[in-house]
């Protein structure tokens, strides 16, 4: 017998996840765009590190959006690599949520 009120509940957590999701991947395409900025005036840069915090954070797709609006980022194999791990990791995250609900 299927419950409505847990599928309720489901549903709310998917709700919270991709609105977290959306906001810090807004968050993570503005740092990109201001990194962008501070190397081409030679600025103080953000590290790379906190980059891949956001990325981590549920940023990623923020991420993909600010490589390609910014050309930032997309040549540096290390950088992407690690990135690329970083997106790995939340799809096998989401596939997994998905076949477990």
């Amino acid at each position: 017998m299927d419950r409505p009120a847990a599928k309720v509940t489901h549903m709310r957590y998917w709700e919270w996840a991709a609105c977290g999701c959306a906001l810090v991947s807004a968050v993570t395409f503005a740092v990109y765009g201001f990194d962008k900025r501070r190397a081409i005036r030679g600025g103080r840069r953000v590290p790379e590190r906190t980059l891949h915090g956001l990325e981590l954070l549920g940023g990623w797709p923020g991420a993909i959006l600010g490589q390609a609006a910014f050309r930032h980022k997309r040549r540096k194999l290390r950088y992407m690599l690690v990135f690329l791990s970083i997106v790995g990791f939340h799809v096998a995250l989401w596939v997994a949520w998905y076949r477990l609900t």
